[in-house]
């Protein structure tokens, strides 16, 4: 029998706020994290809206040097890291060094860094060009500088899988400890891609909403007047745990790390199978892999984009999986309030699974006001609602057809 393991620890850097306890709180409540774009003058773009994170000070979480030579997703990621280190009580010498991992997700990376350093390359000359552009841009450095700083020798590692890099980081997580190769593994995922290019990029694929006027309405998944996605950005780190190693030194376990079920749709770059046959294999071999039975789960965090095609062929995959019972699910996207944070959006949802499971609350999907004939299930509509939840399933769908499941339940010795 495989190696069980836990969650112990979560560090949230979110839209929301920052912090586990803002971003629940405002989940709960129903509130949008989407604004009038800030960070750059959107006045030129189609879209003109996004997620952002507000309150985050780099220099509480890290020297001043130190955070000039990281981009802002990698800040994100080495926050997050702190919080859910703080968060698990892991304090230093707790944890075999050489046995704690880090295994992050992150779709894009340092966006930002490369535009602006780009632009110092076509305005100033290459010998202007910072010699810190490389690691500040590759995707993996998050992963890197957080066993940098807190000295972990064990795997390492990025999973870069569009929209489902976290779920199938956290995947990956999950086995490093069932095949007992590490303690402890940080997992989740980071990203910052509000930037000028990434929303040029992503209207001209008519892929994000329009409805600039009334931005926290914007977001409006599985509705039937949705017209596209919401960007976000932010980090999650999740500390999961060997569950022996987590009850030997008295961790609060939050939840344990089930399953995990992964596919992939092989039909197109962007859009999803239309039969929804590719994302119902990832979450019936999340299942299986949990050894549960479809009607076992309280709930489901949906992928819930918010675009035409994902809410319907995604409801479509929940029904081939779940049968009549489907109709009986809670089915929520949490990506109505926090925008879809791309490769981080696997680990902030898992964050509101894990945390359903701990209040006995599924987080509502707001801005549900028009049903759509081919999105008829129970989809938590604008209010949050108690429900003993002792199984959540949180599926992350990616471009590329990349399909991945997590599968979290209620800790019983």
């Amino acid at each position: 029998m495989s190696l069980r393991a836990v969650i112990t620890g979560l560090g949230i850097i979110s839209p929301l706020g920052v912090t586990k306890d803002k971003f629940w709180e405002a989940l709960v409540r129903g509130k949008s994290g989407v604004r009038p774009i800030s960070r750059f003058d959107a006045s030129g773009f189609k879209t003109r809206i996004a997620a952002e994170v507000l309150d985050f000070d780099p220099e509480a979480y890290m020297d001043k040097k130190e955070a000039r030579r990281m981009d802002r997703c990698t800040q994100f990621a080495v926050a997050a890291a702190r919080l859910a280190l703080e968060d698990a009580g892991l304090a230093p010498g707790q944890a075999d060094p050489d046995r704690v991992g880090v295994v992050l997700g992150c779709g894009i990376g340092g966006i930002e860094t490369f535009e602006e350093q780009v632009g110092i390359l076509k305005t100033r000359g290459p010998d202007r060009v910072s010699p810190f552009f490389v690691p500040m841009m590759i995707s993996n450095m998050a992963a890197g500088y957080i066993a940098i700083i807190h000295k972990f020798y064990g795997p390492n590692s990025t999973v870069v899988t569009a929209c489902a890099s976290s779920n199938h980081a956290i995947g990956e997580a999950l086995r490093l400890i069932q095949r007992d190769e590490a303690d402890v593994v940080l997992s989740g995922g980071s990203e910052a891609a509000i930037v000028p290019s990434a929303i040029a990029g992503f209207c001209s694929m008519k892929a994000m909403s329009t409805r600039n006027e009334e931005p926290e309405r914007a977001c409006r998944p599985f509705d039937a007047t949705r017209d596209g996605f919401v960007i976000g950005e932010g980090a999650v780190i999740l500390v999961l745990e060997k569950l022996e190693h987590a009850l030997a030194r008295g961790a609060r376990i939050y939840a344990e790390v089930a399953g995990y079920g992964q596919s992939c749709d092989a039909y197109h770059i962007t859009a999803p199978d239309p039969d929804g046959s590719g994302a119902a294999k990832a979450m019936a071999r999340a299942l299986k892999d949990a050894g549960l039975k479809p009607e076992e789960v309280s709930y489901i965090n949906a992928h819930g984009t918010s675009t035409p095609l994902n809410d319907k062929v995604e409801t479509m995959a929940i029904k081939k999986v779940f049968g009549e019972f489907a109709h009986r699910i809670p089915v929520s996207s949490t990506k109505s309030m926090t925008g879809h944070l791309l490769g981080a959006a696997g680990g902030i949802e898992a964050a509101a699974s894990v945390l359903s499971i701990v209040h006995g609350v599924v987080p509502p999907t707001i801005n549900y006001e028009h049903p759509d004939p081919e999105c008829d299930l129970d989809y938590v509509p604008n209010k949050a609602r108690t429900v003993r939840v002792d199984v959540a399933l949180s599926n992350g769908l990616g471009f590329g057809g990349h399909n991945a499941t997590l599968v979290f339940k209620r800790y019983v010795k």
